[in-house]
């Protein structure tokens, strides 16, 4: 079983990474800002239900396997590309109304699913999983596919404070702003496009 000083010292690690803003923080921020709180804390969710994906993905070894094979690899980094160049393409051409905070509103469901396939799609989190669980994993403490798992849940609730923290501000800034529902629509697309940009640039080692 993990022992309890492995086990902070993760949480702690965890904690000092969760808390520094990245690509995970933006994409909620921008959906906060452009459809409200509620559409933001459904994208946290939705993000970390892909990290949950992720630590089984781990735990069962296709992470490793994506990270020898540079076919997988590239197959999930462009769809991961793709498809945030569609988010922010989509976003940037939709057109303004006045009524109404966001130009296009989506369903709770789809941007809870959009969320997920974000975090999924990313190949990074999955290198991520490779670069930084193992180094908490030691066979002689049980079932190196449970320990994962036990690291992946601790660190998508850790990261599901964090995002929610972010879906909060977005959403109350994006009252106070929803008049300025174009400047809002340009700034979400154009994050949707930037996380794209670094994905397509994130090299394996």
């Amino acid at each position: 079983m993990i022992t309890w000083s492995t086990y902070a010292l993760f949480v702690l690690a965890s904690l000092t990474l969760v808390l520094i803003p990245g690509p995970n923080h933006l994409y909620i921020t921008a959906r906060g800002l452009a459809q409200g709180r509620t559409a933001g804390l459904a994208s946290a969710f939705g993000v970390e239900v892909g990290t949950l994906v992720h630590t089984v993905a781990a735990a069962a070894g296709l992470s490793v396997l994506i990270s020898r094979s540079a076919t997988l690899f590239g197959i999930v980094k462009w769809a991961g590309v793709a498809y945030l160049f569609y988010l922010g393409i989509r976003t940037l051409t939709a057109k303004d109304t006045a009524t109404t905070r966001s130009v296009t509103p989506q369903p709770l469901r789809k941007v809870f699913l959009e969320a997920v396939l974000v975090n999924v799609l990313n190949p990074k989190v999955a290198l991520f999983f490779l670069a930084f669980l193992p180094q908490f994993v030691h066979p002689e403490s049980g079932s190196p596919a449970l320990q994962i798992v036990i690291f992946g849940i601790t660190l998508s609730a850790l990261g599901l404070t964090s995002n929610v923290v972010y879906a909060f501000a977005a959403g109350a800034l994006g009252t106070r702003m929803a008049a300025r529902a174009r400047g809002l629509r340009i700034f979400s697309g154009v994050v949707y496009i930037g996380m794209g940009v670094v994905t397509a640039f994130a090299g394996r080692r």
